[in-house]
């Protein structure tokens, strides 16, 4: 498994899907880290944002961007930080740091 990098990086794709209101995950088919971040993730009640990079040239190119030139997924972006390969663990991290109005409200 590859290790997760960060970066803070300018997404285009993520910010037309309002990165400031959802976790955009860039996802492609056959992924099977994908599939299994998308599952933690949907478990989690976050505002989610699925983009597959295969059915979306710009997506691509964002990752492209993230990444350095790979197109490495799934690719995180919460609000203006990036991920590559990140654990559900991270993202929570990253969500809470960068965009908190976007972790569920907490039953009482």
């Amino acid at each position: 498994m590859q290790e997760p990098t960060e970066q803070t990086a300018a997404v285009d794709s993520a910010d037309e899907s309002n990165s400031d209101e959802a976790v955009i995950l860039f996802w492609r088919p056959g992924c099977s880290y994908c599939a299994s971040l998308m599952f933690q993730l949907e478990k989690s009640d976050l505002p989610l944002v699925e983009i597959n990079i295969w059915e979306d040239p710009r997506a691509a190119e964002s990752v492209r961007k993230i990444t350095g030139g790979s197109e490495t997924v799934p690719t995180v972006v919460v609000a203006d930080f990036a991920m590559v390969n990140p654990s559900a663990s991270q993202v929570l991290q990253a969500v809470n740091d960068h965009a908190p109005h976007l972790l569920p409200a907490e039953s009482s």
